[in-house]
């Protein structure tokens, strides 16, 4: 008789649990920005002649530490050039397409060292517009983004741009 009443309290706990799940408010699905942090690198190319009316092409590292309770990710590139080097950090909202793809506008500062780089020859503000696709069942990112800088170039005060992409490593 024992046996048959732990039966049946068995039977029915799971049977109630069982219900709760099921009339539990279920929340909708919605994409969540594509999770984890990276460092990358791919090439750089300047889109803009500036001073000397040449455009640039140099190597860029990229960083994303991705803030995983809000929409926003710190990110950092790094333009190496033969004459000059350029680092970007930038704030940027992200805004999930999928549960793979990002879209983001970042905004920040370059710091510019050196010659000409493929955003120009002097520190500036940037607007960071990019995507972010994650390989899936894998941690390799490929990303690619534009750096619009304002007032980039020391002669004749014109806005750099350059385009960058690249594959990363999440972390």
């Amino acid at each position: 008789m024992a046996y048959l009443w732990s039966g049946g309290c068995v039977a029915l706990g799971s049977v109630a649990l069982a219900t709760s799940f099921a009339l539990g408010s279920p929340s909708s699905a919605q994409a969540q920005a594509a999770y984890g942090s990276y460092i990358g690198a791919g090439p750089s190319f300047g889109l803009s002649g500036g001073d000397n009316n040449q455009s640039e092409t140099s190597g860029s590292f990229a960083v994303r530490y991705k803030l995983l309770r809000a929409p926003l990710s710190i990110r950092t590139q790094v333009l190496v050039g033969s004459t000059g080097t350029a680092v970007v950090p930038t704030l940027s909202y992200d805004y999930p397409l999928d549960w793979q793809t990002d879209l983001y506008i970042g905004a920040g500062a370059s710091v510019v060292r050196g010659g000409n780089t493929p955003i120009g020859n002097k520190s500036s503000f940037v607007i960071q517009p990019g995507v972010d696709y994650v390989m899936p069942y894998s941690r390799w990112v490929l990303y690619g983004n534009a750096i619009i800088s304002f007032d980039g170039y020391e002669n004749n005060g014109g806005a750099g741009f350059s385009i960058q992409g690249g594959a990363g490593l999440r972390f």
